[in-house]
């Protein structure tokens, strides 16, 4: 019997440990470990800071979803991994295991930007639930006395394109609540050109992106550094300064504590690093999948450091295939699944504020044989769909859905 233990319930997690348990015969034994019991459907998090989406509606409880699948479920959280003696600390004890599944997802790096995070300077973050939720509370504040806002990312965020939904939600925002026209509205990104993604780009996306800014009035900077930020300006490197009355910056993402104080197990950041199987390097019988997994930038570095996205449908396929290459170890085979993650299709709809663009590629990173933006300039239905498919899939358990 093998016990694979999973830590994490969120996109790389959940589908890891139901296609663990979907996949093993019944005298293995899986377990997820979860300092959260809800899985929630982050990328629509843009939405709550307008009302347009409660967090209720995107929230699914863990713990039914895995009994029904046959995957124990531990609330609690993960301290230290201990690669050597295969097991996990946690806050209800320590765990043994024979397999182990890291995926953690992210901490939010606000240290590296002055003044950045919460209680800090007073700007907003749209990263989970609870910052969702304050950044509604002030942007009521802000349409009793509108100003200018500024949306941006910070250096070496590796999530820019939920950065530009939520600007294109927010000027939808403020023409519908009639303010648009006592507002500037502010760009600011880290990437070398509009579209960039973290990805080098798509076909056309630059020119589409400027399009989009020149139509809605939105002043855009690239290459922008974040130096400080503060209860009312923004400070670029270079000596701009762009005072706000509402702001959202997204921060760059490290890996979670667990990962960074277990010896061994990451590089400096906290990412695992792993073969094109997500198996690691050093430890064979670990797996990571999601945020967890070191990937670095193709792309030569550009003025302002930049991160590649590590988004819900690569964290998705990376714990399939950790599964899947669990399973074959307990076989005895070593034909590896590979699936590199630059490999892995580019499938994405960027909502844009009741306009939305679909994006397909058949690789995320270049070289790449197909790419496209296809805009949609009538209604932003596509991801609101996604959403419902996606909320069911994880209601249901049907992990081997794409």
């Amino acid at each position: 019997m093998a016990k694979i233990v999973v830590i994490g319930g969120s996109f790389a997690g959940l589908t890891a440990a139901l296609e663990a348990r979907r996949k093993l015969g019944p005298e293995h034994k899986v377990l997820m470990i979860s300092k959260t019991d809800n899985f929630v459907f982050i990328p629509s998090m843009i939405w709550v800071p307008f009302g347009w989406r409660e967090v209720e509606d995107v929230t699914a409880p863990l713990r039914p979803i895995l009994n029904k699948a046959g995957v124990e479920f531990m609330h609690a959280e993960a301290t230290k991994i201990l690669p050597k003696e295969n097991k996990v600390k946690t806050s209800q004890g320590v765990i043994d295991y024979d397999y182990l599944v890291v995926a953690t997802g992210p901490d939010l790096d606000f240290d590296s930007v002055e003044g950045l995070g919460p209680n800090k300077g007073n700007v907003e973050c749209i990263c989970n639930p609870k910052s969702a939720l304050e950044a509604r509370k002030h942007w009521k504040e802000f349409l009793k006395n509108p100003g200018t806002v500024v949306i941006g990312a910070a250096p070496a965020a590796g999530c820019a394109g939920a950065a530009y939904e939520f600007l294109f939600n927010m000027e939808y925002a403020l023409r519908k609540n009639g303010v648009r026209k006592k507002t500037d509205l502010y760009w600011i990104t880290p990437e070398p050109f509009l579209g960039h993604f973290g990805i080098e780009g798509i076909a056309g996306g630059e020119g589409m992106l400027k399009a989009f800014m020149k139509m809605f009035n939105i002043k855009y900077i690239t290459e922008a550094a974040i130096e400080k930020v503060d209860k009312e300006k923004v400070y670029l490197k270079g000596g701009k300064v762009i005072p706000y009355k509402f702001s959202m910056i997204m921060p760059a993402f490290m890996g979670a504590k667990v990962i960074r104080d277990s010896e061994g197990l990451a590089n400096p950041r906290g990412f695992i690093p792993t073969h094109d199987s997500y198996q690691h390097k050093e430890f064979p019988n670990i797996f990571a999948a999601g945020i967890a997994v070191d990937v670095p930038p193709p792309f030569k570095p550009g003025k302002v450091p930049l991160n590649v996205p590590k988004t819900g449908y690569p964290s998705d396929e990376a714990g399939k295939v950790a599964a899947e290459n669990i399973k074959r170890l307990i076989e005895g085979r070593y034909d590896l699944q590979s699936k590199p993650f630059g490999k892995i299709p580019g499938l994405c709809i960027m909502d844009a504020g009741h306009k939305e663009v679909i994006i397909v590629s058949n690789h995320l990173f270049k070289p790449r044989q197909f790419a496209v933006m296809i805009p949609n300039v009538f209604y932003d239905i596509n991801k609101r769909l996604f959403e419902k498919y996606f909320m069911w899939k994880v209601r249901t358990g049907r992990s081997y859905l794409p």
